[in-house]
């Protein structure tokens, strides 16, 4: 199988558009025409896991953390990181990384961690702005339909748990063609006056090349009279953290006892419980000191999270709990997602997830 089809079945599910900016998610390593004969799944890319996949004739690596961050001046193996570049090449094993952009889809990294724990009703707890687009196209009444169809099909039209929403309205549409034209309706160098829909619809703003392309494929003019438009509202389905609900209260310390058993934290560092029992919980995978005050402005009970420093627990301000129980621990579930997507869309490709721990911090 091609690598690029790898690559666009995890990219339709997290857009590399939706990393941060000082992320290096995407293809690392490697060509997007490479014929890929076995994938082996990790969390980081280290030596071991590198020689776990030249053992088993894997030619590809799909990780959460990609092995480069900043730009390499020099190849010599003077570190770990070199020396996996350098051996991923020698041994023609691709390297590919979905991370901040699978942090950032509600489905992705944080929501694995949520289901797990039994959180219902989950949203983003820090939604991302400037998320959505309006496309604003005019067709031929006759030709609505097809059109429409076709931009919902591209991905736009979905609002919350509704798909195919759009507004329409009838007009009439005027235009000259000029020489050289070939019009679909009305003559050259004649003004034609034509029945036409202004038809409009919401996407996310990473879908925007895909729909305006699928638009344009079916609409019948030679030149289609578009307007795309940036909206302030916030995305319900991109951002930061997650929040939701237990089912019941939970008594706290029981909650963070299960905690640490699903996870297999070997330590929770926490902050003096506030209440008794639990039900309002807030998380997010990785280095999320960054969103304490998101969780305290939702009234959140408990903040898990990894990475948290001394005097960041301070911030808890006796408002909320919070539960540091390890970068590694907190992401780690992103392997069996990663499993997920390509079994579903590639049943019958050969892929594992990686038999080592890549964690490099041990307690004593």
């Amino acid at each position: 199988m091609k690598l690029n089809k790898i690559i666009r079945a995890i990219e339709e599910f997290a857009p590399p558009s939706l990393q941060e900016s000082y992320d290096n998610s995407g293809l690392v390593v490697g060509s997007h025409n490479t014929e890929i004969n076995k994938a082996l799944i990790s969390f980081d890319i280290t030596e071991e896991v590198l020689l776990e996949a030249k053992s088993m004739g894997a030619n590809l690596i799909i990780s959460h953390h990609p092995i480069i961050f900043s730009g390499l001046k020099k190849l010599n193996g003077k570190n770990y990181v070199e020396r996996c570049v350098l051996f991923a090449i020698k041994n023609d094993i691709a390297l590919y990384a979905a991370h901040t952009n699978l942090d950032n889809v509600l489905g992705g990294t944080n929501k694995i961690l949520a289901e797990k724990l039994g959180l219902k009703n989950i949203k983003p707890l820090s939604p991302q702005k400037d998320t959505l687009i309006k496309l604003v196209v005019f067709v031929p009444t006759k030709n609505l339909e097809e059109v429409k169809n076709a931009i919902f099909d591209a991905g736009a039209g979905k609002i919350g748990k509704y798909d195919q929403c759009s507004f329409s309205a009838k007009g009439i549409g005027s235009f000259r063609a000029l020489e050289g034209a070939e019009p679909f309706v009305g003559e050259i160098n004649s003004q034609h006056k034509e029945e036409e829909v202004r038809l409009e619809t919401i996407l996310p703003s990473y879908l925007q090349f895909e729909v305006v392309q699928a638009m344009k494929n079916v609409h019948p003019y030679e030149e289609v009279a578009f307007d795309v438009f940036p909206l302030l509202k916030k995305s319900k389905n991109i951002g930061a953290g997650i929040i939701g609900s237990l089912e019941n209260a939970e008594d706290t310390m029981v909650f963070l006892q299960r905690l640490k058993e699903i996870t297999s934290a070997k330590c929770v560092k926490h902050t003096k419980p506030i209440k008794d029992k639990v039900k309002k919980i807030a998380l997010c995978g990785g280095s999320g000191a960054f969103l304490i005050g998101n969780a305290k402005f939702a009234a959140a009970d408990i903040y898990i999270s990894g990475d948290i420093k001394y005097h960041e627990f301070f911030d808890a301000d006796n408002k909320m709990l919070i539960a540091d129980i390890g970068h590694y621990e907190s992401e780690q579930f992103t392997q069996e997602l990663l499993f997920q997507i390509i079994t579903e869309k590639f049943p019958t490709f050969a892929v594992q997830i990686s038999d080592f721990i890549t964690n490099p911090i041990n307690y004593l």
